[in-house]
């Protein structure tokens, strides 16, 4: 029996009823830690809301990416480049028509929100497709190479001067250079409640919130119920991926990522299937870097660094590749504890400890250590860079998932050929697949 299903049938509702139940633990250790530093009831809504974005943000990342990696094996480390592909042209559709005078220095077409995100997909999956037709006879660090040289050739584009601004069907239209754009279409929640009749329902609904938040409580109820709203589509993500992991499609890809070339023997058109593979991967991700910046009001080029790409990596490894389940969980792991966890670690040390002198420096820190055994300033030292030594603890705590526990928390990618078990006790059950793992082995 495999890990993901000791433990799923430990808990109520199987694999939905661990992510809720390790939800569940995450928001309870934020809230606990929220009435440890004195949080009022907004500031506690605003880290559930905050802490709800990142946590969706990241497992519809590590789900799109689990589909190239964990299924077909594609290392993709060009993610960040799909995601930017994806806004700037959801913005270049659905920006409002350029009027001289006004903040934006550049318009978009005035479409519909709804057709640019359906534009930004497209363009994701097509720029997919555009790196796939070369790249995918390459292997492994190859793949890795052209993808994250991509996503680089995409930043750099949309910083250059010659895309900042430039006439489109007659309109003055451009993604803003190095300065960035402003994303000055109608609010997304706002547009999605008015296209249903529901504006005023919506209103009436913030207006309850007044009892606990007396001064505007209508930003905190956004950042939740848009929490509420990524939360949805990661649902979506993972019915779509688990039904694409069940179906015969979804297990050539996985006879592809074991053995291209069987899967070649046996008739299957193993370029065709990576492609397919790549583009609908590539477009989920285009579609997560809208949700993610849809709502900022601007958008600048040097957002999309590769450390991003490198996040949504981590939080895979973390939750298990080739595991759905495992991707939200990793995700939600990732951003609670690696994301946002060191800034509340540093809140509370501070509440706790609120008088603490923390050295300027390196060598001041360890110099105590090392001449009288004292740990305390190297301690201050640490919690008041913890922003800035983020990295180093994502850095260890990858070290550590490699040497523990290279699968994940519940990756595991051992399968049996039949649609069915066919040994033990559970011969009479349907396979479970969690779209990269068929049921009814046992793992080593």
């Amino acid at each position: 029996m495999s890990v993901r299903d000791d433990v799923a049938e430990r808990i109520p509702g199987g694999d939905a009823g661990l992510i809720v139940a390790v939800l569940l633990v995450i928001y309870a250790a934020y809230v606990l830690a929220g009435v440890g530093l004195g949080y009022s009831v907004r500031g506690q809504l605003n880290t559930i809301g905050v802490l709800t974005f990142y946590i969706g943000v990241f497992a519809m990342l590590a789900l799109a990416l689990n589909l190239q990696w964990g299924y077909t094996g594609l290392f993709n480390i060009g993610i960040v480049g799909f995601m930017a592909v994806g806004i700037y042209v959801m913005a270049l559709v659905s920006k409002p028509l350029y009027e001289s005078g006004g903040a934006a220095q550049v318009g978009g077409l005035g479409l519909p929100l709804i057709v640019g995100i359906v534009a930004g997909m497209v363009a994701a999956a097509l720029l997919g497709a555009v790196i796939a037709l070369p790249a995918l006879r390459l292997r492994a660090d190859y793949l890795a190479i052209v993808t994250i040289a991509m996503s680089e050739i995409v930043r750099f584009s949309f910083l250059s001067g010659e895309l900042q601004q430039f006439r489109l069907f007659g309109e003055r239209v451009g993604f803003g250079g190095g300065s960035g754009l402003i994303l000055d279409f109608t609010n997304p929640l706002e547009a999605f409640f008015q296209s249903f009749g529901l504006w005023d329902a919506y209103l009436g609904f913030v207006s309850v919130f007044e009892v606990i938040i007396p001064n505007n409580p209508k930003p905190v109820v956004d950042g939740l119920v848009y929490g509420a709203v990524l939360l949805g589509f990661v649902a979506v993500y993972f019915w779509l991926l688990k039904r694409t992991g069940e179906s015969p499609f979804g297990r050539v890809l996985k006879a592809i990522r074991e053995d291209e070339d069987a899967a070649n023997s046996l008739g299957k058109n193993t370029n065709r299937f990576k492609i397919k593979a790549f583009m609908l991967g590539c477009a989920l991700m285009g579609l997560a870097g809208i949700l993610w910046l849809m709502t900022s009001g601007a958008v600048t080029p040097n957002f999309f660094r590769p450390r991003i790409t490198f996040f949504v990596w981590i939080a895979l490894i973390i939750g298990g590749a080739g595991s759905n389940t495992g991707s939200v969980l990793g995700g939600a792991v990732f951003a609670a504890l690696l994301y946002q966890g060191p800034r509340y670690l540093k809140n509370l040390i501070d509440t706790v400890i609120p008088n603490a002198d923390a050295p300027s420096g390196f060598g001041p820190a360890v110099s105590p250590l090392i001449s009288n055994f004292d740990p305390a300033p190297l301690f201050f030292y640490t919690i008041d860079s913890v922003r800035q030594l983020q990295l180093v603890f994502m850095g260890l705590a990858l070290i550590w998932l490699m040497h523990n526990r290279p699968e994940g928390m519940l990756g595991h990618r051992k399968e049996t050929a039949a649609g069915i078990p066919l040994t033990g006790s559970r011969a009479s059950a349907s396979a479970e697949t969690d779209g990269g793992d068929a049921g009814g082995g046992s793992d080593e």
